[in-house]
């Protein structure tokens, strides 16, 4: 006969389920603070996981899913990336397998993985859990979790702040960023008509060394257009011209596609990317 499965486990199955599902039927990916605010409102969650944990104040059913979590990233099932969840073929694949098919392959695959890997249980340790009596071990054991749920909401501060600044402030932004990566910024567009080309780069001081990067800034809260990006395409005439198009608010997939199959080098660079950057 079955052990029955502790409630804490109950909850692993149906979020680590719920997280992969939410992210296929969004385009395969969501920052992490966002994914759970869409679960906290899908998700049938009764008063003990919706409670904190009196010593870190994490709400108990995300803490499970954040540790828990760390067996879909073994599993092949989930990739995180600067605060961002990603659902890989394998994690969509995964989901016919249902909630407890799911939960129990991908716990597995940790399995599997801590076999091959002794030395690194240090690092993000894993235990069975009971249900009230053990169930605040997960905030102690689970560190690896812990740190990409502060690192996630870490990422929505920043973005807060970044969101908060006006054009000139994220043209400055821009210009900061690409000085630090070790470019001079001869040009950066003062108020008013830019031409199209917000912020000129050089490898060298006189601009002799290719390549020479032209940049164009949109910060907003909708997506970059093919035809603004197709506008940046037309402004690179010399050879050795690359383009870089910042976009706050996103990129829309035909303008990713026409990016990528272009002869004329665009780098695309969204939120989640530029704050990779820096």
């Amino acid at each position: 006969m079955n052990k029955p499965l502790a409630r804490s486990k109950k909850i692993a199955a149906m979020t680590i389920f719920a997280s992969l599902k939410t992210l296929k039927e969004n385009g395969g990916s969501m920052p992490g603070r966002e994914l759970m605010q869409k679960l906290d409102k899908s998700l049938d969650l009764d008063d003990w996981a919706r409670s904190a944990y009196e010593k870190t104040g994490y709400i108990r059913w995300q803490s499970i899913l954040h540790f828990y979590s760390i067996d879909l990233i073994k599993a092949g099932f989930l990739v995180k990336e600067g605060g961002v969840w990603y659902i890989t073929p394998e994690g969509e694949s995964a989901i016919n397998l249902g909630e407890m098919g799911l939960f129990e392959n991908a716990q597995k695959a940790y399995k599997s993985w801590r076999e091959a890997n002794p030395k690194k249980d240090k690092e993000d340790v894993k235990s069975d859990l009971s249900d009230e009596d053990k169930g605040s071990s997960i905030e102690n054991q689970a560190q690896e979790a812990t740190l990409q749920e502060v690192e996630e909401i870490a990422y929505e501060g920043l973005k807060a702040k970044i969101n908060g600044l006006n054009p000139y402030e994220f043209q400055d932004l821009i210009g900061a960023l690409l000085r630090a990566m070790g470019y001079h910024t001869p040009f950066i567009a003062p108020k008013g008509k830019d031409g199209g080309v917000d912020i000129i780069a050089y490898q060298d001081p006189l601009g002799v060394m290719a390549p020479r990067i032209k940049v164009q800034i949109k910060h907003r809260e909708s997506s970059a257009s093919v035809d603004e990006v197709r506008q940046l395409m037309g402004l690179l005439q010399r050879d050795g011209d690359v383009g870089i198009f910042v976009s706050s608010g996103g990129f829309t997939s035909d303008t990713k596609i026409t990016a990528r199959s272009s002869h004329i080098h665009v780098e695309l660079i969204d939120l989640n990317r530029l704050i990779a950057l820096w």
